[in-house]
């Protein structure tokens, strides 16, 4: 009998377990989970839209090392763009590039005192094996020297948007390897350092404004100069495309970085299911505390895990929907005394999985179309923009994004769904007449 009281309240409680349960909301800030990655600093980014959605410490200045060369390959990129220069266009080496790339010590594939190299082999010698004699030309065809191309560097910086950066070199080497060569106008000690950030606001905008950087980035060997007594095979530094020791689907770029000031760097970026993330590390360590080119294929390899196993891009808000307390605006002097309206567009974001509904929309109306009351005046014409409405997060949590333009990401505007004429003068004057008699019956009226 005992037993058979023990076992029914036992079932009791655990009924109420599972009812307490459907009824917890769901883990909207749990579902987060916290990434342990060891590194200095670091940052997950969706692609598309330049949300932030991991970060640690990523404001903290500190050295990148060779993923300076994404600024040099943006530089470049958009120089080819502009058609100030050209893929075929050859580079006669000066003295300085010459040593650079003598020293095989470091990255190099070694130019010929002599040479001539175009732009595109130059430019492949860069992205896959960031080769830093190679980087240093690029710098001087486009500069005319490293030291203005430094410049151009630091300016093209702050016209992106970035911050906590600052640029003394056009490859990332320190700059005491320069063996007293280092650019005019800075100093043998000094670094190219930037946050996590602003490296990873710089992957979002070199894929966002020259996506074919990849067609590159993602090659894992070649051979420069292929077939002459020059011939070297380059394996690219990146060992998390998918062929080499390191491989991760859907993985085809970006740029790795090392230096004994900067420790293992890399950005990443991997694309899967129409889901494309970005990734940096700096300094990063193994478990040991040990910083090795593994250890930052491993926490990158955390990252991505994350971003696929845990998000997806959501359509969170349809195209012409109406907005709950914002269905209509008043409209004044017009044959309706309002009218509708619906957003133009959908918005669409990277979410957690299962977090849709904690989410809600946010309408800003454009007061420059209003009057003091809030109204606007006829005529109004079928999509017509009245303002435009954004997602926030209810509770506390916080949506992050690489800056504001990324921002616009979940900005759609809010337009008139149909049209409102000007009323004729007769209706506008009979109704003056009415609000005239209905002021003075109210006026009336209170009185008594």
């Amino acid at each position: 009998m005992k037993r058979e009281i023990r076992n029914k309240l036992l079932a009791i409680s655990m009924a109420f377990v599972m009812i307490f349960g459907l009824f917890q909301p769901t883990n909207f800030v749990q579902a987060e989970a916290q990434l342990d990655v060891r590194a200095d600093a670091a940052i997950l980014i969706e692609a598309s839209s330049g949300r932030v959605l991991f970060e640690k410490n990523a404001d903290t200045v500190l050295g990148i090392a060779s993923m300076t060369k994404m600024m040099t390959e943006y530089l470049l990129l958009e120089a080819i763009k502009e058609g100030r220069v050209k893929w075929d266009q050859e580079y006669s080496v000066t003295e300085y590039v010459w040593r650079l790339s003598q020293d095989r010590s470091l990255s190099n594939v070694p130019l010929r005192r002599d040479g001539k190299y175009n732009l595109r082999e130059l430019y492949e010698a860069m992205v896959i094996y960031s080769a830093n004699g190679a980087t240093a030309a690029i710098a001087e065809v486009i500069g005319g020297s490293e030291a203005n191309f430094v410049k151009k560097m630091n300016e093209k910086a702050q016209e992106l948007g970035l911050e906590n950066y600052k640029f003394v070199n056009s490859h990332g080497l320190n700059n005491r390897d320069l063996k007293g060569m280092h650019p005019e106008g800075t100093g043998p000690e000094e670094e190219n350092v930037m946050s996590a950030r602003a490296t990873g606001k710089l992957a979002y905008r070199i894929l966002k404004d020259f996506p074919e950087v990849l067609d590159t980035a993602s090659i894992d060997k070649k051979k420069f100069r292929e077939g002459t007594d020059d011939e070297i095979k380059m394996e690219n530094w990146n060992w998390m495309l998918p062929s080499l020791v390191f491989g991760y689907e859907g993985v085809d770029g970006l740029k790795t970085g090392t230096t004994d000031f900067a420790g293992y760097c890399f950005t990443g970026t991997a694309s899967r299911d129409g889901k494309r993330f970005i990734t940096v590390v700096m300094n990063a360590k193994n478990a040991n505390g040990q910083g090795n080119y593994k250890a930052r294929f491993d926490e990158t390899r955390k990252m991505l895990d994350y971003a696929f196993s845990n998000y997806a891009i959501e359509e969170i808000l349809p195209a012409n929907s109406k907005i709950k307390g914002n269905e209509s605006l008043p409209v004044i002097k017009g044959k309706k005394d309002k009218v509708k309206l619906f957003t133009k567009d959908p918005i669409e974001m990277v979410i957690l999985n299962g977090e849709k509904g904690q989410y809600k929309p946010v309408v800003v109306l454009d007061k420059k179309k209003l009057n003091k009351k809030g109204e606007l005046t006829a005529p109004v014409k079928k999509g017509d923009v009245v303002g435009y409405v954004t997602i926030k997060a209810k509770g506390d949590k916080t949506i992050s994004f690489l800056d504001d333009k990324a921002t616009n990401q979940i900005k759609v505007e809010l337009i008139a769904a149909e049209d409102v004429e000007k009323a004729n003068w007769f209706i506008l004057m009979m109704r003056g007449i009415g609000d005239f008699f209905s002021g003075i019956w109210k006026s009336a009226a209170s009185l008594f």
